[in-house]
């Protein structure tokens, strides 16, 4: 199963594939979508939207993983945030990719096996579990991968991705 994890934001969404076969995690390709701050706001969407097309294209995901949205602070953040967030849901409704969304602790619970991990321990286990020599530079970009991870953990399986979906 290829999955693709999405770790939203404007500034810099990060995104990472990972290939899950019969137990084993294996990277793919990982990277960032970055978007300059003095650029116009509806420009950096529009090219949320198109780098995002061209990655569901070249990768064609059988599933894309996604974190869910959480804020304690800066509603202006937040609003942002959520309207990229929408940017990069279209371009996954567009491919027809099944999507699923994952909380922090459903991924810190997936990655480490403790919901309330934190990062440096959500990262170095990501980077473990993917072989890697080093973590993925930026931190949205490891994020992401963790996020595959958890899909994989949660979701890898027919019956998990019904469950899932509600279906059972």
């Amino acid at each position: 199963m290829l999955i693709l994890g999405i770790d939203p934001g404007y500034a810099i969404i990060g995104w990472g594939v990972i290939r899950y076969e019969r137990g084993r995690f294996i990277p793919v390709d990982f990277g960032a979508i970055t978007t300059p701050a003095g650029m116009p706001f509806n420009r950096r969407l529009e090219i949320i939207y198109d780098e995002m097309t061209a990655l569901l294209s070249r990768h064609s995901p059988d599933a894309v993983a996604v974190e869910k949205l959480y804020f304690q602070t800066n509603a202006k953040t937040a609003i942002d945030v959520a309207q990229a967030r929408g940017v990069t849901m279209l371009a996954l409704q567009k491919c027809g990719a099944p999507v699923f969304e994952y909380t922090p602790l459903q991924v810190k619970s997936a990655v480490t096996g403790f919901g309330q991990a934190q990062k440096p321990q959500v990262m170095e286990m990501t980077k473990r579990l993917l072989r890697l020599k080093a973590v993925p530079k930026p931190d949205d970009t490891a994020d992401a991968l963790a996020i595959a991870i958890c899909h994989a953990q949660y979701g890898g399986t027919a019956l998990k991705q019904s469950l899932l979906r509600g279906e059972v």
